[in-house]
């Protein structure tokens, strides 16, 4: 009788357990996870002071191989990058890599509600500068919360993560 009953108890977990992840599964697929890495460009050619597009350094072209490395397992659906010299140099290795086409985008003009929609479920690579990343990052979550990068810093990596109402952010820093 006791065996009976573990194994009818035993039998009632098991389609209890199926049957409730049978219903996160259909939540799951409801809701789509969207991902977004934003780095700021590489070092730039500061040698010229009148140059408002320089390109990047050897040390710079150095660190965009370097985050190519670092993102080679990331399954990037798009790649991001403003219209500047460094930017794109910086986003190139990474597109190149993952066969991706780089998209320009305005940090000062994107319309959010227009590209949240649009990279809805995707993950995410984009490309900007000290001022405009931490910004895209702080509109992203809604919440004022990173300050523009130092001139100095080339190695923040912010990683945010949005799905249904839930956003978070990790600030890694890479030197």
């Amino acid at each position: 009788m006791k065996k009976n009953i573990l194994f009818v108890l035993s039998l009632f977990l098991v389609v209890n357990c199926f049957a409730q992840e049978r219903k996160d599964t259909k939540k799951e697929e409801k809701v789509k996870t969207s991902v977004y890495y934003l780095i700021r460009h590489a070092e730039k050619d500061r040698s010229d002071k009148s140059n408002k597009n320089p390109d990047l350094t050897k040390q710079g072209h150095n660190r965009a191989e370097y985050w190519a490395s670092v993102f080679k397992k990331v399954p990037f659906d798009a790649v991001y990058s403003t219209d500047y010299n460094r930017t794109r140099q910086t986003a190139k290795p990474t597109a190149e890599s993952q066969e991706l086409e780089i998209k320009t985008y305005n940090p000062f003009g994107i319309k959010l509600d227009d590209f949240l929609k649009k990279t809805k479920g995707q993950t995410v690579l984009i490309v900007g500068h000290s001022n405009t990343t931490p910004a895209f990052v702080n509109r992203l979550i809604q919440r004022e919360d990173y300050e523009s990068i130092k001139d100095d810093n080339n190695g923040n990596l912010y990683i945010v993560t949005i799905s249904g109402d839930s956003k978070t952010v990790q600030l890694l820093t890479v030197n």
